[in-house]
């Protein structure tokens, strides 16, 4: 998706959760993204350059 001046809604930058021991939390991430939608995002904004994404291994 291509961002414009003719973009309109509400994109939430999303977290990613981790657990305690730095992997992945995978039923969170389907809680958080389920959450979003039902709240009415027009979309979500991932692994941003200054946040997790750096820190994430290529398989995750």
């Amino acid at each position: 998706m291509t961002f414009s001046t003719q973009s309109k809604g509400v994109y939430a930058i999303a977290t990613t959760p981790f657990l305690p021991d730095g992997s992945l939390d995978t039923p969170s991430i389907d809680r958080l993204t389920d959450f979003y939608q039902e709240s009415g995002c027009t979309g979500i904004t991932i692994l941003g350059i200054m946040g997790e994404a750096p820190k994430l291994e290529p398989a995750e």
